[in-house]
């Protein structure tokens, strides 16, 4: 059964813009896919475990290809299993409000924990990290608020390294289809129409997931989307384009990089 994980971050409880917002997101996704498990990890209810001298003494006898024992193995065990909690999961929902410009600390603890290697990485003195969690099919969608810092504003008003940190750590580990979705009312902005607005948007967000019909830039929905039925050639006929020559247009690499 495919199944949805939300993480929150926020310890506000229901006075949190962005587990309001997941809310609503939640809310869709189960009308979407009734089907699905749904299950919330509030990361302020004491169940991550720390990583401390132990855990990173663990972590570092891994690296040397040795195996932890005593305090060292009980730490990694724990370590593994907020891993394994996190990874049954095919689709993430992570509520992150911006502190500090950052995230919470406590995401930070979870990214600490289960970020390790032959779990999330690995690494290759010649070719760098390799990414352990690609081509596995996991989406994930974030919920990014804050009060103070907006994206039409400057510096003065503070920076994001909130959305630009997380994006990083969730590709890093090979999640590659993120889906923003954000709240960023500013102190001199309307914050319950773009509370609704926001709001309307993850619904929209869930419901659209498994079909499209979203922007990743900017997060926007086009509610009247529906995913294009593209038709197969049968074997015929793909047997006679197969046969007609090849005659190139345009040379297109001047107009596609390997990223788009």
């Amino acid at each position: 059964m495919t199944r949805l994980l939300h993480i929150g971050a926020s310890p506000r409880g229901a006075a949190s813009e962005s587990l309001q917002i997941a809310e609503q997101f939640i809310a869709g996704y189960r009308e979407r896919h009734p089907d699905h498990e749904v299950e919330t990890w509030d990361l302020w209810d004491g169940s991550l475990p720390a990583f401390g001298p132990a855990a990173a003494g663990a972590k570092m006898t891994v690296f040397g290809g040795g195996t932890p024992q005593g305090e060292q193995a009980a730490a990694w065990r724990d370590a593994h299993a907020a891993f394994v909690r996190f990874d049954a999961a095919d689709r993430l929902l992570f509520s992150v409000p911006m502190w500090n410009a950052g995230i919470p600390y406590i995401l930070k603890q979870l990214i600490d924990v289960i970020s390790q290697p032959g779990t999330i990485f690995g690494v290759d003195p010649q070719t760098g990290y390799s990414h352990l969690l690609a081509n596995r099919g996991k989406k994930a969608a974030v919920v990014y608020t804050s009060a103070v810092w907006g994206p039409p504003l400057g510096p003065e008003f503070g920076r994001d390294f909130q959305s630009t940190y997380f994006d990083d750590w969730l590709r890093w580990t090979g999640i590659a289809d993120i889906t923003e979705i954000r709240y960023h009312p500013t102190l001199t902005g309307d914050a319950d129409e773009e509370r609704r607005a926001t709001q309307t948007a993850a619904r929209q967000a869930a419901q659209n997931s498994a079909s499209g019909g979203q922007c990743q830039r900017c997060g926007s929905v086009d509610p009247d989307y529906t995913s294009p039925v593209i038709e197969q050639p049968s074997d015929e006929e793909l047997a006679e384009r197969l046969a007609e020559p090849c005659t190139p247009s345009s040379d297109i690499s001047t107009f596609i990089r390997l990223d788009d």
